[in-house]
């Protein structure tokens, strides 16, 4: 590793996260990951190796939540920070409905990156969300990429269809159809995948194509020790420790009759899978379970169960009904809120002063980090014998794993701990001597910095294959020069000639494109033709298509893609012309996913205003270019070359003032306006006669190629740039 100290970031971009107090089981999106992430990037943040380590995640300015979720960056320690991206407007919404705004968080990160000057020297998505804007980071740039799935899209829809839920229900609540293709693309383009426990790596990544084992490692997660200290740590309490104490027995005393039993915990989100309704069938089967002890259910965070979606408020609603079932009032406490930060830790603490159990009767569970919380305190667990749990007690030996679908299999493990107090006292003793062996965030920090040299190395041997190149030298970029291409830069072959000397010879801050109506195909059939050295970009089909150049071969630009899709409506806008009898359709090859092209006739462009009217009228948003006085492109509103041209000035963060643009006709008239260096050639068409005057709107004297060489020597834009290098 380099002696600078590693640069680190990691992606968290759904649920809710800040550097104190998170709000664990506010929601199904601020759950065990959240958690997670924060006390990975702080347990790095402590090693000598890790110069700055950057938890990126979404901005939300939302009056429903904390202010502290709108601040664009919260510093945690001197390492360590918080970045937060807008993306997807500033409502606070769940994680499936983000699939639509990841590419603008992608475009925003990029812009972030380049501003700090610095690239990152490991990226690491958690979830297919960061996953999918990883999976692009590290096409663009090579930096070497590490993932975490926390939880997959076939196993949840696998295991919902076995439930009896169908297809396309589930496709409209939970986007498995993008989520799955993230991951198999995450699965792809990452250079290591960390889960946590080794089931996943058997179980769970096998059912994808792109399942690869030598990428998979386990590495389980850790818990933060200072917090989840010991039970009998402390004989005296004072102080605030002591107020957190009181308060919480001050709370389960609203519930119970008799505070001197045992206390059976469970801490979980109101989720289905938890199968907390299996923890209170167990309890309140069991008249014995009910005099030996007490039950308290910490379901998450709310006010009012009739203000929370409907998959937690249908949990949360059961729960209540069984408990009148039941009746165990004065045996069961349900309280509506806690403060993970400082009171679930004394929750833990609370129980094993009371000789007491830690229950987690979930279905499935790919981890289980409350077991290892409660181990660590001292409290004995019962426990899904699914997944993650298997590993913890077979590390620690400090529980019982039962079949969670008899909850009567759950209560007799639960008495079989409470009636043997040596068999409590021995998984007590185990858990908070073992934990630290196993589970503890510095021996989880000294695998993951060990996979990041092993990712790092292999990375400087072997460049990878997919990377887009262009990506870092858009990284490098300072200045931008793009040009038309048909009677802009073509026309005269001797000034052409020059003009492609210029290019070739441009220093590497200096970036080269082209922006024309042709379609990429035929754009580069004209470079070939014209001996044009190869753009870095080429903005095709009147600025409705972004290619980047991966070594002469052209990527398509999904971001732009994502960006200017928003209500383009083609079928629509094809009905209404049907019966212009003034245009008439261009050949398929000049249609484009986002581009309909019609020839004007003679008298069509008299009727232009008229076009417009009919395209308002019907509530129809498109961009009508025209061009030549022949041509009508019809694209989304949102793109134009133009437009275009500022996507790429705001994603590579190059100032639109540092971009020079030359053309000579209609379609380039948006590109020429504004901040960027405007030239038009002296052979232009009389669409653009009205920017006569326009501030950083250059006229040539010269035509084609040669007004292109002499707006670049007006603007100084090449001299200006070697001045600098001096």
């Amino acid at each position: 590793m380099e002696s600078k100290g590693l640069y680190i970031q990691l992606f968290h971009v759904h649920g809710l996260i800040r550097g104190n107090n998170l709000e664990l089981g506010r929601d199904a999106d601020t759950g065990g990951q959240t958690k997670y992430v924060l006390e990975l990037a702080e347990a790095l943040s402590r090693r000598d190796e890790v110069r700055k380590v950057e938890i990126v995640t979404r901005r939300i300015k939302d009056k429903k939540i904390s202010s502290d979720y709108s601040e664009y960056e919260e510093t945690i320690n001197n390492k360590l920070k918080i970045i937060r991206i807008r993306c997807g407007g500033g409502k606070y919404i769940r994680k499936e409905l983000l699939w639509d705004h990841l590419e603008e968080f992608t475009d925003k990160t990029i812009k972030y990156v380049k501003g700090q000057g610095e690239l990152p020297d490991i990226i690491h998505g958690h979830y297919a969300d960061a996953g999918y804007i990883c999976s692009r980071l590290t096409r663009f740039f090579g930096i070497p990429y590490i993932q975490t799935g926390h939880s997959l899209g076939v196993v949840k829809k696998h295991r919902l269809m076995n439930a009896g839920y169908k297809e396309d229900e589930l496709e409209k609540r939970f986007k498995f159809k993008q989520r799955i293709e993230a991951e198999e693309d995450m699965i792809f383009f990452a250079d290591k995948i960390i889960t946590s426990t080794n089931q996943e790596i058997e179980d769970q990544y096998g059912m994808y194509e792109n399942a690869n084992k030598e990428k998979l490692i386990a590495i389980p997660p850790g818990v933060d020790l200072e917090k989840f200290y010991p039970y009998n740590y402390k004989r005296e309490w004072e102080g605030e420790e002591l107020d957190i104490r009181n308060r919480i027995r001050g709370e389960l005393w609203r519930f119970f009759t008799n505070m001197h039993k045992p206390l059976i915990l469970l801490i979980s989100r109101p989720e289905k899978r938890k199968n907390i309704n299996g923890l209170i069938e167990a309890y309140g089967e069991s008249k014995s379970l009910q005099e030996k002890a007490n039950l308290a259910i910490y379901a998450g965070i709310r006010k009012d169960i009739a203000d929370v979606d409907e998959s937690p408020r249908e949990v949360l609603t059961d729960m209540l009904l069984m408990m009148d079932k039941y009746n165990l009032y004065g045996k069961m406490a349900i309280p509506k809120k806690h403060n993970f930060g400082i009171e679930v830790p004394e929750m833990y603490r609370i129980a094993a002063e009371s000789n007491g159990v830690f229950v987690n009767s979930a279905y499935t569970e790919n981890f289980g980090i409350t077991l290892i919380e409660a181990a660590a305190t001292g409290l004995p667990i019962v426990t899904t014998s699914d997944g993650g749990p298997k590993d913890i007690v077979g590390n620690l030996d400090n529980g019982i794993l039962v079949d969670v679908k008899d909850s009567e299999n759950i209560a007799k493990a639960i008495e079989k701990i409470l009636n043997d107090s040596s068999l409590w006292q021995k998984f007590s003793y185990n858990g908070i001597n073992r934990v630290h062996e196993h589970y503890s965030w510095d021996a989880h920090a000294e695998k993951y910095l060990n996979i990041v040299d092993e990712v790092m190395r292999l990375n400087q041997q072997n460049t990878k294959t997919f990377v887009i190149k262009t990506g870092r030298k858009f990284f490098d970029f300072k200045k931008m020069l793009i040009f038309d291409i048909d009677e802009t830069m073509t026309g005269d072959d001797q000034a052409l000639s020059q003009l492609d000397e210029l290019l070739r010879n441009r220093n590497k801050d200096i970036g080269f494109g082209v922006a024309t109506g042709r379609s990429i195909d035929s754009a580069r059939s004209a470079l070939e033709q014209y001996s044009i050295t190869d753009p870095d970009v080429i903005i095709s089909s009147v600025g409705s298509e972004i290619y980047y150049n991966n070594e002469n071969e052209y990527v398509y630009a999904t971001g732009w893609d994502a960006h200017i899709k928003h209500s383009w409506q083609p079928d629509k806008i094809k009905r209404l012309l049907e019966d212009v009898d003034y245009l008439t359709p261009q050949v398929p090859e000049n249609q484009r996913k986002y581009k309909l092209s019609y020839d004007i006739d003679n008298t069509g462009i008299d009727h232009l205003h008229e076009l417009r009217h009919m395209l308002v009228r019907d509530r129809i948003k498109s961009n009508l270019i025209i061009s030549h006085g022949a041509y009508a492109d019809f694209l989304p509103f949102r793109a134009s070359k133009g437009r275009a041209i500022r996507y790429l000035s705001y994603r590579w963060n190059i100032p639109l003032d540092s971009i020079l643009v030359a053309g000579d006709s209609g379609n380039d008239e948006d590109m020429l306006t504004g901040e960027p260096l405007g030239v038009i050639v002296k052979n232009y068409t009389s669409e653009l006669e009205k920017l006569q005057g326009r501030r950083r709107v250059y006229f040539a004297e010269n035509k084609h190629a040669a007004g292109v060489i002499e707006g670049i020597k007006h603007y100084k834009i090449l001299e200006r740039d070697n001045k600098d290098d001096k």
